[in-house]
């Protein structure tokens, strides 16, 4: 009896271990074929961690790119602010450069308004009676004349443009010695020449400079340029125009000039 248990025993043993070795293919197989499953349930945790990935990494980009562009409107800016320097002083030297070859006394005056009627041109100075700023002082920029003061406060003066069309100057043509009155007619960039006979020794391209007729202004400064000479048979007169040396809607910084006189 005890020897036939053992034999069944045995027999089990056997069939379990041929079986189990039997079902191994199987059990592997469904590994493999459980992994799509277990794949497909983890797609909701890794949707949303992808979700999570692209909206910080949107978010960070888009920061980025506001940070970016900040700091390359400010760098701009600063550009900007240096070409402007840079601008300025080139024009502050050519100043110094105009000031060094006048001979009379000057006060370099910073221009801080303009009139708001467009068919007055006046301009207002940084500097007054408390600097000896005078009435009919000449003012000038690096280029030519530019007009002269008209009225004067304390620290601040006004400065009447010789392409005013209230305005004239007597000039002279630098070539000959010819000489003529300069009027404005309210534009920046144009001056006449009153009464120039038909006959007169006048051409394209001649400078005009201060005649210091009328002890206004001093002789010998740049005013104008001769851009056109339209002579009509028919007419007493020539039609001459002028473009104004100085830059009259450009010049920030201005020379006042003291004549010897003035200033003894």
């Amino acid at each position: 009896m005890r020897l036939f248990v053992w034999g069944g025993c045995a027999l089990l043993l056997a069939v379990l271990y041929n079986y189990t070795s039997l079902l191994e293919p199987l059990k592997n197989r469904a590994v493999d074929l459980a992994a799509p499953f277990y794949w497909v349930a983890r797609l909701p945790s890794k949707a949303e961690e992808w979700a999570d990935n692209r909206l910080m990494s949107r978010t960070r980009l888009i920061q980025e790119n506001n940070a970016f562009r900040t700091e390359n409107l400010i760098l701009n800016q600063k550009l900007q602010k240096n070409a402007a320097l840079e601008a300025e002083n080139f024009r502050l030297r050519q100043l110094l450069n105009a000031s060094e070859a006048i001979e009379d006394k000057v006060l370099i005056a910073e221009l801080i308004g303009v009139s708001p009627d467009p068919l007055v041109h006046k301009v207002l100075l940084n500097r007054g009676r408390a600097h000896g700023v005078y009435e009919g002082q000449a003012v000038l920029d690096a280029f030519g004349l530019m007009g002269q003061v008209v009225d004067v406060g304390e620290r601040y003066c006004l400065v009447l443009l010789i392409t005013d069309s209230t305005h004239a100057l007597p000039v002279q043509v630098n070539r000959n010695g010819v000489r003529l009155v300069a009027e404005g007619v309210g534009d920046l960039y144009r001056l006449k020449l009153r009464h120039v006979a038909n006959t007169l020794d006048i051409a394209v391209g001649d400078l005009l400079v201060s005649s210091g007729l009328g002890q206004r202004f001093p002789s010998g400064y740049p005013v104008a340029e001769v851009v056109a000479v339209e002579v009509d048979q028919g007419q007493p007169f020539a039609n001459v125009l002028a473009r104004p040396m100085a830059q009259m809607n450009r010049s920030r910084h201005v020379l006042l000039v003291f004549e010897r006189h003035k200033d003894s």
